[in-house]
């Protein structure tokens, strides 16, 4: 009688569930199939790479390798099986996608997705199983390689943007492997800096993105830092690793090791690692090959673990090359071309245009000098970060050009030669900064002659690079000479920078009329680029990180943590990272997070919310009016923050806890609606191990950037 019961509940309930859960009750049926049938030797096989971007399958069981690529800015070439020079394929030319920083400059989540949909349709066209993005480590300190790779120094921004990145990506059944989890935030010594970090620095500041690309995103895969994080390993980080994704967040797929960044066998095992990569061979010697097998027959690794890590490669597999109806993917194709357009157009920010020089008025300007190296430099490869053999990249020559050459004499003048390479030495690279007096005064002399000057000048993939950190916040190149020499022999200057990361700007912001931020923009750079500038497009990018007046106002160098000590870095600032710092500290920064100007005007009125009292679990229903006040349509990004009244914890001045972008048509009003989660004004308190909602009165803020509030309203708290 009770096994007719069982039956009939266990009918009952299927009967019920959804076809998602069926599918999902499905693959775990197989899986625990191709499991039993599996030998030892076959299951620690799967667990390690067997060449450069791949690890083992089961060909007997129908099982494939598990293939991967890099995937920041496009799909990389194809290279070799076991090294990292070209495979010199000719059908690996890819679209070139704009940087994570530029990405993070629209605050707009829908081109997170048009992003990752790219992203997941070329690698589904070039057969790779998992790819390698995104990467959304916080942006701690502006001197960071990697912050063109990175998003933002914000954990909601980041979070938001991430979330959506992850949907597109696996929208077309590939596997979005979301890195470096987890506080990897500098390039000195990252294969053995100790990170230390508190607790709710780290749940506030450095796991959000994480967890929402996890709970929210249904990433597939992560992969581990090379840090450690107070005293151990990512790789083996039992904290991070076993508690915190696959304990508290439910993290069903697989961890995979940074390239290189294993270090133990039983320790990496048992503390969550599922798969090993690296960077050269004999792979069967690697800590994951020969070392687990025997370290499973001494009985220091239990073959139940080996099976569990197995279990979530081939559920990352039945969700991806395994998959039914698979895409077959498509690469480098017009569509591709469109959305990687619309991101870079999107992310471009209109830093200063007192002069009213932009948009340019074409039939007003009959010649323009065009300067610097990076109008004609390409951004799609160089350095040691991942590359892109981009099918085309539209330089801001050719985009400038294309755009106004019909009604304008266009010439050209490299005005500095940017003579550093990520690779050389830095006896090698000495005298990278030091400025070009033939160069400039070419420029000067091409500059007086025309009725704009547009300068191009910023930084490259070579002088922003994986593998090391930027000495200096100062522009490269002897730039800044140029730019006093150009905009003295002609006012009329537009000057463009092309960086993925903040720059020493004093100088430019105080003399320069008109200042464009441009970031390496994909493929059709310069086609955006040419647009802003004409005015196709009114520029509604938004600075996604602080710029500060000083390397010392930053708070890692203010409390000299950076790069540490004794392998040792020590995050003092604690959750006061990015704004929130410069707020709290009453520190006023050069440029702030958020910031960006627009050819039109927005007026901000009416700011409200549903209620005026809530309790943990509400949702808070904002609604504020935004006129466009100018002549033009536009974009503006609303931006919410939320300030804690006498907090009885150290808060920062105020977070951002949501945003929204909206086109808003001349002379018009947009009533504008955001949800802003009660929960979400929660901090991390340690003693508990819980999420606290701190009761009283919240200030809420309707905000064009950081620093330029509009709106301010308010609410309480219960309990």
């Amino acid at each position: 009688m009770k096994c007719v019961l069982a039956f009939v509940g266990t009918f009952l309930l299927l009967g019920n569930v959804s076809a998602q859960n069926k599918k999902e009750i499905a693959i775990e049926a197989k899986i625990n199939s191709v499991v039993k049938k599996m030998t030892l030797e076959e299951k620690i096989a799967m667990l390690h790479g067997n060449a450069l971007f791949s690890s083992e399958g089961v060909k007997r069981l129908g099982i494939p390798e598990l293939t991967s690529d890099d995937g920041p800015l496009g799909v990389r070439e194809e290279i070799k099986r076991f090294d990292w020079n070209s495979a010199n394929w000719t059908t690996d030319s890819a679209t070139f996608l704009p940087n994570g920083s530029a990405i993070a400059a629209t605050w707009n989540p829908d081109m997170a997705n048009k992003y990752g949909v790219v992203l997941g349709q070329e690698s589904n066209a070039r057969k790779k199983t998992v790819i390698l993005s995104p990467a959304f480590n916080i942006c701690r300190m502006p001197l960071n390689g990697r912050t063109y790779e990175y998003y933002s120094e914000d954990p909601y921004l980041n979070a938001q943007l991430a979330i959506q990145s992850v949907k597109g990506i696996q929208s077309q059944h590939v596997a979005a492997c979301v890195k470096h989890f987890a506080a990897n935030n500098q390039e000195v010594d990252r294969g053995v800096i100790n990170t230390i970090v508190d607790e709710r620095t780290l749940r506030e500041i450095y796991l959000p993105a994480f967890k929402a690309s996890i709970q929210e995103g249904n990433a597939y895969t992560i992969m581990s830092a090379y840090n450690k994080v107070n005293g151990y390993w990512c790789s083996e980080n039992d904290y991070l690793l076993n508690k915190i994704l696959k304990g508290e967040w439910g993290f069903k797929g697989a961890v995979i090791s940074d390239w290189g960044g294993t270090h133990h066998t039983i320790e990496a095992a048992n503390n969550g690692l599922d798969i090993e990569m690296g960077s050269s061979g004999p792979y069967d010697q690697w800590y994951f090959a020969k070392p687990l097998l025997a370290a499973v027959k001494a009985g220091k690794v239990s073959e139940k673990t080996i099976n569990e890590k197995v279990h979530r490669i081939l559920w990352v597999m039945y969700h991806t090359s395994l998959s039914e109806n698979h895409p077959e993917g498509s690469i480098a194709t017009p569509a591709h071309s469109k959305a990687a357009y619309d991101i870079a157009s999107e992310s471009i920010v209109l830093l200063k245009n007192d002069a009213g020089l932009l948009p340019i008025k074409e039939r007003q300007v009959k010649s323009i000098a065009v300067i610097g190296d990076n109008a004609t430099r390409t951004f799609a490869s160089g350095g040691y970060g991942a590359g892109v053999k981009a099918k085309y990249e539209v330089t801001a020559l050719a985009g400038i050009k294309a755009k106004f050459g019909q009604t304008a004499d266009i010439k050209f003048a490299q005005g500095y030669k940017a003579n550093y390479l990520a690779g050389n030495s830095d006896e090698k690279n000495a005298g990278y900064d030091k400025p070009n007096q033939a160069l400039i005064d070419e420029a000067a002399a091409l500059a007086k002659t025309t009725d704009v000057a547009i300068l191009c000048i910023g930084s490259n993939r070579e002088y922003e690079s994986e593998a090391h950190d930027r000495k200096t916040l100062e522009l490269p190149f002897g730039e800044q000479a140029l730019v006093n020499a150009v905009t003295a022999a002609n006012p009329n200057t537009i000057i463009v920078i092309m960086a993925g990361a903040p720059y020493d700007l004093n100088e430019i912001k105080k003399s320069a009329h008109t200042v464009v931020w441009s970031w390496f923009n994909g493929t059709e750079a310069g086609n955006a680029l040419a647009d802003v500038l004409a005015g196709v497009i009114n520029p509604s990018g938004k600075l996604p990180f602080t710029f500060p007046v000083s390397l010392h106002d930053s708070p890692a160098f203010a409390l000299n943590t950076y790069p540490g000590e004794n392998l040792t870095t020590e995050y003092k600032e604690g959750i006061l990272v990015g704004y929130r710092w410069y707020d709290t500290k009453k520190i006023d920064p050069l440029y702030c997070f958020g910031y960006g100007l627009s050819y039109t005007n927005f007026a901000y009125s009416g700011l409200s919310t549903d209620k005026k009292s809530y309790k943990r679990g509400d949702k808070i229903a904002v609604a504020v009016n935004v006129k466009n006040t100018g002549a033009v349509a536009g974009k503006e990004t609303i931006q919410l923050y939320i300030s804690k009244v006498n907090s009885v914890v150290l808060k920062p001045e105020k977070e951002l806890k949501g945003f929204k972008k909206v086109m808003i048509a001349a002379a018009s009003v947009a009533k504008v609606a955001l949800n802003i989660n009660v929960n979400d004004l929660a901090y991390y308190e340690v003693k508990t191990s819980k999420w606290v909602v701190e009761p009283g009165e919240y200030k809420l803020l309707a905000a064009s950037s950081s620093k330029d509030i509009r709106q301010v309203a308010s609410f309480k708290v219960v309990n």
